[in-house]
């Protein structure tokens, strides 16, 4: 009886992923579980962009080479239409983008000229000050704190009104 409800159980749509993850799949999900059935969603992705970039890099080196007539009539290949899926966004690779570059720190303070090095503190106002004269009110920062505390209260909190009369 025990192989019975586990044979109706797997009818009805609950079978284990074809990967032998141990999860279960779905019929809708190529009877994989929910990561493997993404993962191979991604390879599919990554294979088509590289097959159509190696596609179009030969159609460049191919009409380059080829001046001929003959040549304007090559159509372009055929793309088949990818079904739309539900897949997470894809993160670009860290070695694809390459690391922001930042200025090089200025290696004194704007007040005083003393040599600060790492240690120089960043103002608001885009200066480096030292120890000393990291605190606004001892560099008479030229920053407005006061516009930029009531533009970040004013966005926190939007205005609301009420109707007056309930609509009936």
């Amino acid at each position: 009886m025990a192989e019975e409800q586990r044979c109706q159980a797997q009818s009805d749509g609950h079978r284990l992923c074809a990967n032998n993850c141990g999860f279960f799949g779905s019929p809708a999900t190529l009877n994989l579980c929910s990561k493997c059935f993404r993962d191979l969603c991604l390879k599919e992705e990554q294979a088509s962009t590289a097959k159509i970039a190696v596609e179009q890099s030969l159609l460049a080196s191919s009409s380059s080479t080829m001046s001929s007539p003959s040549a304007s009539t090559i159509s372009p290949p055929q793309i088949l239409p990818v079904l739309p899926l539900a897949v997470a966004p894809t993160v670009e690779s860290p070695s694809a983008v390459p690391p922001p570059q930042h200025p090089q720190q200025p290696s004194r303070c704007e007040s005083c000229r003393k040599k600060v090095g790492l240690t120089g503190f960043r103002c608001r106002c885009g200066e480096t000050f030292c120890g000393t004269h990291r605190y606004p009110e001892r560099h008479n920062c030229c920053f407005d704190f006061k516009s930029v505390g009531k533009d970040a209260i004013a966005r926190a909190n939007p205005i609301v009104k009420a109707p007056k009369l309930d609509k009936i």
